[in-house]
């Protein structure tokens, strides 16, 4: 959900719900990276409240785009990271076969 004023689109604060800490400083960090960006800020109302505000202030640009803009940025990022991390496990997986376990049937350790 977002709250703004109808007069200046370059301020907003965005709601999202069932969030929180998490995807909040990640977007945050993503904002902050953006130059048309000259403040962001995000808050939690209440601890038991799944619920995270997020403060947008742009140079002049719609601040509705701009966050938009940086939630696909945080995509790609997460995007990079997964394909990486795949590679480097399928990487190592192929570098280090797994070799069978022989197992006595016989053995009763306890």
């Amino acid at each position: 959900m977002e709250h703004g004023t109808f007069g200046d689109p370059s301020s907003a604060t965005f709601s999202l719900t069932d969030e929180d800490h998490t995807l909040a400083n990640a977007v945050r960090f993503t904002l902050n990276q953006d130059p048309r960006v000259s403040f962001c800020g995000y808050s939690i109302p209440h601890p038991s409240d799944a619920r995270v505000n997020i403060r947008v202030q742009t140079t002049g640009e719609s601040a509705r785009e701009v966050f938009k803009d940086s939630l696909k940025d945080l995509m790609f990022m997460c995007q990079h990271v997964r394909s990486t991390f795949k590679k480097s496990v399928d990487d190592f997986k192929m570098s280090n076969p797994v070799v069978a376990m022989e197992i006595d049937p016989n053995n009763k350790e306890d």
